[in-house]
């Protein structure tokens, strides 16, 4: 591999093929390296974010804020109290003497204004070092509005991006089991993981309806606070993101003996097989029961139905991208699983993936999937984007908000699958569109205009 790479990280990258399976994950990133991936508060804000009736406070500077306002497309049905960005903006002053007496005064505030049914607060790094003591505060308010203040311990100097997402789960767990049961059926189930970016937890949720199954909680896409304090009722647990939610799936099942399913939406194989394993679970747990048969029958019309009408729109654009190169640079490593399968459809041939918060068991999985030669790299920065795509010739690259001019400069194609696009990538649609986009942008005019930087 001649791509240029930290000495320091050398064991955090892996080529299938050239020695056994072994990459080190899961830890600090290399000071000075500038890291693609964010603090521990903007893990706990892009997890929380979507639940769209809630207050979301920052107690912080303003820079913490902007940093992570309108960060997800984040849908929402109806209230969109979550697309506002609050904070308390502390100052040197408050930085000397204390910020807790400000932010009660904006908690109260807020809320006689907006009537939120709870409220978020987020500590960041400044406020971890001063000492507020956001459980007081928080406690106080909401014995004083009558509403659920919960603090999220989110000091962004305490980990990285992944104990954001634990600080996260552990806020709403503190909602969950506060609420009634009633009406919830025994084929019912949690979306969790799912963050509603351009509308896909509403075609997720009519797949599980088709199939006869009931939705309880969005977690969190166009969440609602109410059915969040009520998603203990439901019998099981769908864990999309599973580096973002699985933490709080496993909360639930020690406490309520919730069973939770790792699944993926993206590309027709894994979002077909989410939905057997939907149906093969409630069989399993009622195998006597008529529903439980009528529930698969129905699975098996509605994915026969999709991939029918699917697979024909597209043979056009695999004609045209067979043979072409792909990388792929995601936060969750999961979400990688299911992309590398969708290229495979379209003949695409992934050359490199990575991700921000994988383990060891989710790279063990990547690379029993990829072709030999492939690059597997972990908490990857720039200039080893950079040298890995000149290196193995992509003609698009996959990644967020933070890839995509490293993509631009190189002349290669990029496509958004991360947290500010507009199109729809999951479900059978998202696949369609998947490879729209892919096509669109490979096969783009405009790369005739940017010599593409090689390699050297």
């Amino acid at each position: 591999m001649g791509a240029v790479l930290l000495k320091e990280r050398e064991n955090q990258v892996h080529v299938k093929g050239e020695k056994p399976f072994s990459l080190v994950c899961n830890k600090d990133s290399l000071a000075g390296a500038v890291s693609q991936r964010a603090c521990v508060f903007c893990g706990s804000r892009v997890v929380l974010y979507p639940i769209a009736d809630a207050l979301h406070l920052v107690h912080g500077p303003i820079g913490c804020a902007v940093y992570t306002w309108d960060i997800r497309g984040a849908l929402s049905s109806g209230p969109e109290l979550h697309r506002l960005s609050f904070s308390t903006d502390l100052q040197e002053m408050d930085v000397i003497f204390g910020g807790e007496k400000k932010l009660r005064r904006a908690l109260l505030e807020l809320i006689a204004r907006h009537s939120p049914k709870a409220a978020f607060v987020y500590s960041t790094c400044i406020v971890g070092i001063i000492g507020d003591d956001l459980e007081a505060v928080c406690k106080d308010v909401a014995a004083e509005t009558g509403i659920p203040v919960i603090p999220v311990q989110s000091e962004g100097f305490k980990g990285n991006k992944r104990a954001g997402y634990q600080a996260a789960c552990e806020a709403m767990f503190r909602l969950i089991g506060t609420g009634g049961t009633e009406g919830i059926s025994r084929f019912s189930l949690n979306i969790l993981g799912d963050f509603n970016l351009a509308g896909e937890i509403w075609m997720v949720r009519e797949y599980y309806e088709r199939m006869g199954i009931q939705v309880v909680a969005n977690i969190t896409g166009d969440g609602r606070v109410g059915d969040i304090c009520r998603a203990h009722g439901a019998a099981l647990n769908v864990v999309q993101c599973s580096g973002s939610t699985m933490q709080l799936a496993k909360m639930m099942e020690d406490k309520y003996g919730m069973p939770a399913l790792r699944v993926s939406y993206f590309g027709i194989e894994d979002m077909s097989e989410a939905l057997y394993d939907i149906a093969r679970f409630f069989k399993k747990q009622y195998p006597d029961d008529p529903e439980a048969d009528r529930i698969m029958e129905r699975t098996k019309a509605l994915v026969q139905e999709k991939v029918r009408d699917l697979v024909p729109k597209l043979e056009p654009y695999r004609k045209a991208l067979a043979g072409k190169k792909a990388a792929i640079y995601v936060g969750g490593s999961f979400k990688a699983f299911s992309l590398v399968k969708a290229f495979r459809l379209i003949d695409m041939q992934v050359v490199m993936v990575g991700s921000q918060t994988g383990t060891e068991e989710d790279y063990r999985e990547l690379e029993a999937i990829t072709d030999p030669g492939t690059v597997i790299v972990d908490d990857a920065n720039p200039l080893e984007l950079n040298s890995f795509l000149k290196e193995k010739g992509v003609d698009i690259f996959v990644g967020g908000v933070k890839e995509r001019p490293i993509a631009y400069k190189l002349g290669i194609g990029f496509c958004d699958h991360n947290h500010e696009r507009k199109e729809a990538l999951a479900g059978f649609e998202g696949m369609l569109n998947f490879a729209k986009e892919v096509y669109s942008s490979v096969m783009s005019p405009v790369w005739r205009f940017v010599p593409r930087k090689e390699a050297g």
